[in-house]
């Protein structure tokens, strides 16, 4: 497995500065039913009380919770579509990443702060304020250039690592639906 140079991640900063800004693209959807399971999805459901349906979110323990329950701030998690092509150039393991969604969107702060929502299929979901950084399981996943990357200056300003966002609106999500900004 080749991990891409931080030349070579440098050298992409336009095309992931390019994203559109709005009508993104929904490109994969991930379920992740326990630790390091990954289900890529056509069609997910998605739930104000569960996030992805089926995902493992609803189980996981957060030190950031009053009772070390799940995050509700951090039920769903987005990443970069180009950001992912750039760090892993096989799509089939994208899911790796971890995140739920993946889309082809610019999700920096100035486009997308929190509170921003997203109208994504028959749902909406809400850009929420807490971060979301590379972690070891990235590093390891994707190369030490890449997690160095994502939290870097320049990936903390465009949000490399991705973003948290919450259900406000269930309903149904399908890959190649358009992220519509509210």
């Amino acid at each position: 497995m080749d991990q891409p140079a931080t030349s070579e991640l440098q050298a992409g900063l336009d095309e992931l500065r390019s994203s559109p800004a709005d009508n993104g693209t929904l490109e994969l959807i991930v379920r992740r039913p326990d630790v390091d399971e990954r289900e890529v999805l056509e069609v997910g459901e998605l739930s104000v009380e569960e996030g992805l349906i089926g995902d493992n979110w609803v189980k996981k323990p957060c030190n950031r919770t009053d009772d070390g329950g799940p995050h509700p701030g951090m039920q769903l998690t987005i990443i970069s579509s180009r950001l992912l092509a750039l760090v892993c150039p096989d799509p089939d393991r994208w899911a790796l990443a971890g995140d739920q969604l993946v889309v082809d969107m610019d999700l920096t702060d100035a486009n997308l702060p929190a509170w921003t929502r997203l109208a994504i299929g028959s749902t909406v979901i809400e850009v929420t304020d807490q971060p979301h950084t590379g972690c070891r399981k990235f590093s390891q996943r994707f190369g030490g250039a890449a997690l160095h990357f994502v939290n870097s200056e320049v990936g903390g300003e465009l949000n490399l690592r991705g973003i948290n966002a919450r259900v406000v609106q269930p309903g149904t999500i399908t890959t190649g639906d358009t992220v519509l900004k509210l």
